[in-house]
């Protein structure tokens, strides 16, 4: 079943991108009672047959076929067939759930466990397919269909949550566990399946369950709906008619803002369209400040305009539900919901960590805007540093204290190089090997690039796919999507197809993409994902997920490869000269790698912090604006930055439950990632094999069999010491707490 029997999607890249859901029968309900146990079975075994024969007919159900072990049908992407797969889906997956819950025999691992594991493929296989299409080319069609299959989705994800024949056949097995003979990796999955179905609700009264399934259902579509009007929002833009506007931009941020608007009709003009990956290059360069205040406030205003497509009645509405939700399945508030099932597993313990991390990080914001402020005072600019003024004269101040200046380093991160950059760190740490083969596999869009991934012994490993280009229909930001995850426990080998997609846009034809370190870096995180995904060893698709405060930390350790001697050398290469990173220029960057960073912590802990405090009102009575204002008062938001993302425009909380009350997880990962690359540093070797082997073998591969505390331990000998985030980021060294632990566990 995969990710079906989730509470909400399976956390981390190793799950399939979204949640897919499934009912146990036409009803609603659990099976029907037949005259007799065996008959009702032998019914329910009848009709997986049957729907089983009717999905194995439809492209978009049937077991991917083609090369490599088969690969997704998106050639046969058409909306208008997704309705009837998804429905075909629900019912072959309620008719299999059925099966399992009316065996008459008694519960085994095998024919209860295990075959949740097996349910529900079919449905799988055309959710991956129908959720890259929401993602990647969304129109008001795919918009239409997802406001309408959302909540029949999680209706039916319901009832296999509430099936209590379902659910006394799980609880029976955890009652027996221990004379069940499982090795650690079915009791482990036995243990957590329990655990899944407790904390959706399975364990609740009927009358529980029923306004919990009311408040799924509504929360799916108000997710459906979030994400319409943000993207709505996003694919506007800001159209410049002046080339004297363009004073400040670099010549390849010019073309790539002409190429926009051209795109979107407007030629001869340029386009700063309304997504971060336009509008961030636009406010460190545009010398403009009219301009520049006007793109900031476009981009920071998105669901906040109070129009069709203002999202805080949305954003009210699903802080109320969750609040609701949490209260119905025993537990405080919607933070401590959430976080139940994480490394840190107690709100405070997350905010104890924000909050030391909190104090230096405004501190050197401070300083910062002291810094610029000099500056703008030296131009005889006559402003007071504002929002809109903090990228573009924290470039000056670069300039001016390190002799760097972004735009000399654009030359050398051309984005093809890069991604090679990536395959290159993956070979020498994990012994992987890309060959692409685009052309020989279907794709969604032709920018869309494929590569077959073999393992330093030959072996077959799996495929990526890179899509790497914005366009109209796609959100915004950068990620990556499973199509499929590593599995063994049928016998037959399983291998991951996994994806990053980002938002870069194309620049004039026959000129190179040249991106900023920071691109860069977001390139080396997100294919940190995939590799997680790659070289997962899993039995059991259950335990491939790992906490959403562990999930960041492999992706955050690999950005470090970026400007390491060996791949600048060989990719980091200079467009037009060829040549790598002079290391007088290297030394540069690596002096001010601690600088900016205040900005860059405050502007994501603020909606860290929003985000835990936001969840954690009993009630979960809103206004979303005042609430946000008066977060960020009470901790002292320095005027000058504004939150990384303010609550209207917050898709990691309001487009579904992943991140809800778990924003704080990047900083969580962050600890590990500081302490780990700590120890790369320390061996004298960016590539130690050791090292690299204790990497893949127990951060990355187990997934989620065994406590992924426990894993870090062994890996690194001991718990990580937050002190290693403060020094890479050039704070103060925090004290040790009271309890004489430095670490974040």
């Amino acid at each position: 079943m995969k990710s079906l029997l989730l509470a909400t999607c399976l956390i981390g890249v190793l799950a399939l991108s979204s949640c897919e859901t499934a009912s146990t029968g036409p009803s609603g309900g659990a099976a029907a009672t037949s005259t007799s146990p065996a008959s009702a079975y032998q019914a329910a075994q009848a009709d997986v047959t049957r729907l089983r024969v009717q999905a194995n007919q439809n492209v978009l159900l049937a077991p991917w076929t083609g090369p490599y072990g088969g690969v997704p049908p998106f050639d046969h992407a058409d909306p208008a067939a997704i309705p009837a797969a998804l429905q075909l889906g629900i019912d072959l997956q309620a008719a299999e759930i059925n099966a399992i819950a009316a065996n008459p025999a008694q519960p085994t691992f095998d024919n209860t466990i295990g075959a949740l594991e097996s349910a529900g493929r079919h449905l799988d296989r055309v959710s991956s397919v129908w959720n890259v299409m929401t993602d990647n080319v969304s129109n008001a069609q795919i918009q239409q269909l997802e406001a309408e299959w959302s909540p029949r989705l999680t209706t039916a994800f319901n009832a296999i949550s509430f099936n209590r024949a379902l659910y006394h056949r799980i609880d029976d097995l955890y009652q027996r566990r221990a004379s069940l003979g499982l090795n650690s990796e079915q009791l482990r999955l036995l243990e957590r399946t329990h655990d899944r179905f407790v904390r959706v609700g399975a364990a609740a009264t009927p009358e529980q369950q029923q306004r919990i399934g009311q408040i799924n259902t509504e929360l799916s579509a108000k997710f459906a709906e979030f994400g319409r009007r943000l993207l709505a929002d996003e694919n506007t833009a800001i159209f410049i008619t002046r080339r004297a506007d363009l004073a400040g931009l670099p010549a390849n941020i010019v073309d790539q803002l002409a190429q926009a608007a051209q795109e979107r009709g407007h030629t001869g003009q340029w386009a700063v369209v309304n997504t971060r990956s336009s509008v961030d290059p636009f406010l460190t360069f545009s010398a403009n400040r009219r301009l520049r205040q006007q793109v900031w406030t476009k981009f920071k205003n998105r669901g906040d305009n109070g129009d069709a497509n203002d999202t805080n009645q949305i954003i009210t509405d699903i802080v109320h539900l969750r609040a609701e939700r949490a209260h119905l399945l025993g537990f405080p508030t919607h933070a401590a919901y959430r976080m139940d099932d994480t490394m840190a597993h107690d709100p405070q313990r997350a905010m104890d960590l924000m909050m030391r991390v909190w104090g230096p990080a405004v501190q050197r914001v401070h300083e910062e805007v002291r810094d610029m402020q000099a500056i703008a005072n030296r131009e005889h600019a006559h402003i007071t540093i504002e929002p809109w003024d903090y990228l573009y004269y924290a470039e000056k101040v670069r300039r001016a204290r390190y002799n760097l200046d972004q735009n000399e380093l654009r030359p050398y991160f051309e984005l093809n190089n890069i991604v090679n950059a990536g395959f290159y760190m993956a070979e020498q740490l994990y012994g992987l090997h890309f060959t692409e083969i685009t052309g020989q596999v279907p794709t969604f869009n032709p920018d869309v690039r494929v590569w077959r991934v073999n393992d330093r012994d030959g072996s077959y490993v799996g495929l990526f796919y890179g899509d790497y280009f914005a366009r109209a229909g796609k959100r915004s930001g950068a990620w990556t999507t499973g199509y499929q995850g590593h599995e063994t426990f049928t016998g037959r080998t399983i291998t991951p197809i996994m994806s990053n997609n980002n938002n870069f846009v194309h620049g004039a034809p026959g000129q190179p993409i040249l991106i900023s370190l920071d691109d860069a870096r977001t390139i080396f995180h997100e294919f940190g994902h995939a590799i997680h995904g790659l070289v997962s060893n899993v039995s059991y698709p259950g335990l491939s997920g790992t906490p959403r405060d562990y999930v960041e930390y492999p992706s955050q350790v690999h950005e470090h490869w970026v400007l390491t001697r060996p791949i600048l050398n060989q990719f980091a290469l200079h467009y037009q000269t060829h040549q790598p990173m002079p290391q007088a220029l290297l030394d540069r960057v690596h002096n001010s790698e601690t600088f900016n960073q205040g900005y860059q912590t405050v502007e994501y802990l603020s909606s860290a912090i929003v985000d835990m405090k936001l969840h954690l009102v009993a009630d979960g009575v809103v206004d979303p604006d005042a609430f946000e204002r008066q977060t960020l008062l009470d901790i002292g938001m320095p005027h000058e930055i504004a939150m990384r993302h303010r609550l209207p425009q917050f898709s990691h909380l309001f487009s579904s439950d992943a991140y809800s009350a778990g924003y704080y997880s990047y900083l969580w990962s962050n600890v590990m990632e500081a302490d780990t690359w700590e120890m790369f540093e320390q061996s004298g070797n960016v590539f130690d094999p050791t090292i690299a082997a204790g990497m893949r073998n127990i951060i990355l591969a187990p997934g989620n069999n065994t406590d992924r505390a426990e894993a870090y331990r062994q890996f690194r000998g001991r718990d990580p010491d937050v002190n290693a985030l403060l020094r890479v980021r050039g704070f103060s060294v925090a004290p040790t707490p009271p309890n004489g632990s430095s670490g974040a566990h």
